[in-house]
């Protein structure tokens, strides 16, 4: 029994072997492209959307009259399989390519329609029964399918990734309750600022997350919005009368999402403004969680020499030669990854600023840089989570007796002493040592010991209320 099978393009032939049902422009494209070592089979969400495009289309094309029923049939038996996860590791070819994404749009096209030779009693490779170009393929080109199935698969994994940036959210937001009554030092620059609690310090992160939530929502909004239907160039060359809308009807039945066909098929096909957008977005988010980080790194510090405000989860031993080290390897890795995410954002932008007249062929490295980023920085977020966030415990009497000794504190006197002479109070207690309380109610007996205690009440350093007199 014979191993292979037969296949030609216009540039030639190729023995193609049996078991597999991709074809002849998948093979050479494993052949020119081997560049991340990451194949579309490691994207599940992006052979997914190949299949949702590919069945719309068949559909499409049987309601113009097209294609008719049986090889319809088949090709949405065809593309089921791939909605299914069945066949993804068919899809072999790099994610970084040249070609503007046709050979993922042939991968999809030959593995369907090898699917729906079997499918329909035939043999793969006998594509004069189902064609991957001709049917399969029908009223499409690479620039509308391709583009097409990235949004909606970048669409899904966004769903993905902000549900994951929820969970940081909430962590943030229980550890601000747990840590309500910590009274702590606030901190400008470096140095000493005002008293705060270390609830209110988490409670702001639980903020800042959720302002990013909103803003990448909005983002991915963009991606709802395809150019299914302009095959080429946008003019809807090959393509029947009424497909382009019939064909995203079916889309928004198929993936459950409210697509919508752009108004302009020419700017579509050739726009890719979204991807900015969302691209820097997560930048935006990436940037604030490695700030964030930056603040969890310093404030477990030490532990004897450092800020010592808080203790992260110890999860491994810190040193091959310092004994009993831990280090804040959790918050180190995710700083990393945003790293990662934030120079992927150079990535999109210069990929976007290279297309070129009717079409951007840049979109390959565009997705690259779009799903690893995600996939990274939701894996780092999870990491974040589960590993330190839900583990951060405080020091509280340490973050107390440091607001007592801060000099900081004597901002709360300005509205009693003034300005100049808060200023000369401060000057001798970093001279001399000394505490706020020393020199102003005992030394220079500037305020009673019971106004003292008023103004540096928890409830007031936690809610300060303005007192003059």
């Amino acid at each position: 029994m014979k191993t292979t099978r037969k296949e030609h393009d216009f540039l030639g032939e190729l023995e193609i072997p049996n078991h597999l049902y991709y074809g002849i422009q998948t093979f050479r494209a494993v052949e020119n492209f081997n560049i991340t070592g990451i194949s579309i089979s490691k994207e599940p969400l992006f052979i997914k959307a190949l299949g949702y495009v590919k069945k719309a289309a068949a559909l499409a094309n049987k309601d113009c009259g097209v294609l008719d029923t049986k090889i319809t049939e088949a090709i949405c038996y065809g593309s089921d399989q791939l909605i299914a996860g069945k066949f993804d590791q068919e899809f072999v070819s790099d994610l970084i390519q040249g070609g503007a994404g046709t050979s993922v749009n042939m991968n999809a096209n030959e593995v369907i329609a090898n699917i729906g030779l079997e499918y329909l009693g035939h043999k793969k490779g006998e594509y004069n029964f189902l064609h991957p170009n001709n049917h399969v393929n029908c009223s499409q080109s690479t620039n509308d399918a391709y583009p097409s199935a990235f949004r909606i698969a970048l669409y899904l994994k966004m769903e993905r990734f902000i549900k994951t940036l929820g969970g940081l959210e909430i962590a943030f937001s229980k550890k601000g309750v747990e840590f309500k009554s910590v009274l702590k030092m606030g901190r400008t620059q470096l140095q000493d600022a005002v008293p705060m609690t270390l609830g209110q310090e988490f409670h702001a992160y639980a903020t800042t997350i959720g302002e990013d939530i909103k803003r990448l929502k909005e983002a991915q909004s963009l991606l709802l919005e395809i150019n299914m239907g302009a095959t080429a160039i946008g003019t809807k060359v090959n393509a029947p009368e009424g497909y382009p809308e019939i064909c995203v009807d079916y889309l928004v039945k198929e993936v459950g999402i409210p697509l919508t066909l752009s108004p302009d098929l020419i700017e579509a096909t050739v726009d890719t403004g979204a991807y900015v957008q969302i691209m820097g977005t997560l930048k935006r988010t990436a940037v604030k969680v490695s700030k964030i980080c930056n603040d969890l790194r310093l404030l477990s510090s030490g532990p004897r020499t450092g800020f010592n405000e808080i203790n992260l989860p110890a999860r491994q031993p810190g040193s091959s030669i310092m004994p009993g080290k831990v280090n804040p390897v959790i918050p180190e890795v995710v700083n990393q990854t945003c790293f990662y995410v934030i120079g992927q954002d150079l990535t999109v932008t210069m990929a976007a600023e290279a297309g070129q007249l009717q079409l951007n062929v840049m979109e390959p490295v565009i997705a690259f840089a779009m799903f690893t980023s995600l996939d990274y920085l939701g894996n780092a977020i999870e990491t974040l989570v589960d590993k330190c966030i839900v583990g951060i415990t405080a020091n509280t009497d340490h973050c107390f007796n440091m607001v007592m000794n801060s000099i900081g504190i004597v901002t709360q006197l300005n509205p009693i002493l003034g300005y100049e002479e808060c200023a000369s109070i401060a000057g001798e207690a970093l001279k001399t040592n000394k505490s706020i309380h020393q020199i102003v109610v005992i030394e220079r007996k500037e305020i009673t010991q019971d106004k003292w205690d008023e103004i540096f009440s928890l409830e007031n350093l936690i809610n300060p209320k303005f007192i003059n007199s």
